[in-house]
């Protein structure tokens, strides 16, 4: 298990990038990357109505892990992705590592073989992105000096 990254604005750009690149050529609708635990890491396009970010990030992370842990239970240890097909829309969650996951929200405009073909090089990418952000030793400070120093200026008077 790894921490969770800490996403520089460069990192986040890169993956909005692969995203972007990502939801262009499958033709889905929405994609987010999401740690283990269904925060969201970074996201692009655009959510079917009334469905919040913060919940279905929250719901396909937990629904990945449970059947990740049914596919343990009954002797896969090769699982990597999960599809869900509703009437309308149709989720494709897949595996970054252990610890990153991949969802995507398409409708009737594209198919899963797109999908998951296109996912295969995002996911390397995303990877790529989340290992430089584990690995970095620069730690970005979420306030410079000159912040602290402004917000001494407010709070001094």
């Amino acid at each position: 298990m790894h921490t969770t990254p800490i996403m520089t604005i460069h990192a986040v750009n890169q993956l909005i990038e692969a995203l972007e690149d990502y939801l262009d050529k499958s033709e889905a609708n929405f994609s987010m990357v999401l740690d283990r635990g269904g925060s969201i890491l970074c996201q692009h396009g655009t959510i079917p109505k009334n469905s919040d970010p913060v919940i279905v990030a929250a719901l396909a992370a937990g629904s990945f892990a449970a059947t990740k842990e049914l596919a343990h239970r009954i002797g896969e240890n090769e699982f990597s992705a999960l599809h869900q097909e509703g009437k309308t829309s149709q989720i494709f969650t897949c595996g970054v590592d252990d610890d990153t996951v991949l969802v995507t929200v398409f409708g009737p405009q594209t198919t899963l073989g797109l999908v998951r073909f296109y996912s295969a090089r995002t996911v390397k990418q995303i990877l790529e992105v989340i290992q430089e952000s584990r690995s970095s030793d620069e730690v970005v400070p979420l306030f410079t000096q000159q912040d602290v120093n402004a917000a001494k200026a407010i709070f001094s008077r």
